[in-house]
């Protein structure tokens, strides 16, 4: 059995025999607490993919995991009113579901409705996965459009599943030797047969490091689920709220420094860091939470106020975990300047927002790419790649 890795397909001709415009199927919602950030990201690509140059698809994941067939009408995907959009409220079909084939030899897409004969979409020529989260962003759908042979936006399954773990995502970041902040992981089984061994830890962990500590899901993304606590007695409801999110639990120290992003584009010839943009105290919020980043829209500082020698170290730190964790197309790379004058990288996001007030986009415009050439940079990378092993 060979192992050969598979070389790009190119786009077919129509059936009047000229090359038509590769088709890109949008894939949004899912079935992560993300879902309606995920909507909003997906409506802004589609508004910016050049409908000249490419075919689109959407296709949305309701939260209880139906693939739906939605309209192209982007507009309807905003937040409206303090109001989060769901792919329920946009499929076409309450009952009608859009299936992917698994064979690497077939491309087409087919919708099917109880009683009715399944109706072919089409071929899909690559799939952009704005995905937040488990069930998308986690290496799930990566390794079944390998199975499917389809190519698409953004990282591998390694790399995703390594980007949505807090706690792999850490220890892949000390083995390559980007520094990291203290942190402690409280396990399923550990909490749910000893907590008060887990708690004991924790309680040693602030003795150790001062509170407060940030109780988060290890495997969940855009703030949700976290929280900052003060002391023991806000410990175990903390611990509760994220484990509605994800089993195991990540518990960081808290880090007295400025919040700095960068985003990391991969171009022809490899990773390039944008400008780095800093995320300014929220005065209403005692973090940068949900709240602070999608509804209350918080500003974020882009170009951040940093010297030259601060912005090309961030810059060089944001490539160097982008490569840590094997990751394709793009990331954003979290760090904490620390009042000593050094950088700790908090986390890498494999599928960063695309939202309007979204920090990725907003870097790569001050870096001199707009959103649709970003839209476009991020289509045309994944065209060039195969699937399987690369």
């Amino acid at each position: 059995m060979s192992s050969q890795t598979p070389s790009p397909r190119p786009v077919p001709a129509s059936s009047e025999g000229e090359p038509r415009k590769p088709r890109v199927a949008v894939v949004f919602g899912g079935r992560s607490s993300e879902h309606a950030i995920s909507v909003v990201t997906a409506g802004a690509v589609l508004r910016a993919i050049d409908r000249e140059k490419y075919d689109v698809l959407p296709i949305g994941i309701t939260s209880d995991g139906r693939w739906a067939l939605t309209a192209d009408e982007p507009e309807r995907m905003a937040i409206a009113n303090r109001e989060l959009p769901t792919v329920a409220g946009l499929a076409e079909s309450v009952e009608g579901s859009v299936v992917l084939p698994v064979d690497p030899g077939n491309r087409e897409v087919v919708y099917s409705e109880p009683g009715s004969v399944p109706k072919a979409l089409g071929d899909v020529d690559v799939v952009f996965p704005m995905l937040h989260g488990p069930y998308g962003e986690d290496g799930t759908l990566q390794g079944l459009l390998e199975l499917s042979g389809v190519p698409y936006v953004g990282a591998g399954v390694l790399a995703s599943a390594v980007g949505m773990d807090k706690e792999y995502m850490k220890r892949v970041f000390v083995s390559f030797g980007l520094p990291v902040g203290p942190y402690e992981v409280i396990r399923p089984r550990e909490w749910e047969n000893d907590p008060a061994a887990a708690r004991r830890r924790i309680v040693d962990f602030a003795g150790e490091h001062g509170w407060p500590l940030f109780v988060k899901p290890s495997r969940a993304g855009s703030s949700i689920g976290i929280t900052k606590v003060d002391d023991a007695a806000g410990l175990d409801a903390a611990i509760e709220v994220a484990r509605a999110h994800d089993p195991k639990v990540i518990v960081e120290a808290l880090l007295r420094g400025r919040e700095i992003e960068c985003g990391v584009l991969e171009f022809e010839d490899g990773p390039r860091a944008s400008v780095p943009a800093e995320i300014p105290p929220v005065s209403a919020h005692d973090f940068y939470d949900f709240e602070a980043k999608y509804i209350d829209s918080a500003d974020g500082v882009v170009p951040a106020p940093l010297t030259e020698e601060e912005t090309r170290r961030v810059q060089e730190l944001a490539v160097r975990a982008f490569d840590a964790v094997s990751c394709e197309g793009l990331v954003r790379a979290d760090f904490f300047l620390l009042e000593n004058g050094e950088f700790v990288i908090n986390e890498v996001n494999t599928m960063p927002g695309f939202t309007p007030i979204s920090m990725y986009p907003r870097m790569w415009q001050e870096s001199g790419v707009g959103y649709p050439e970003l839209v476009d940079r991020l289509i045309q990378a994944a065209l060039r790649r195969s699937t399987g092993l690369r």
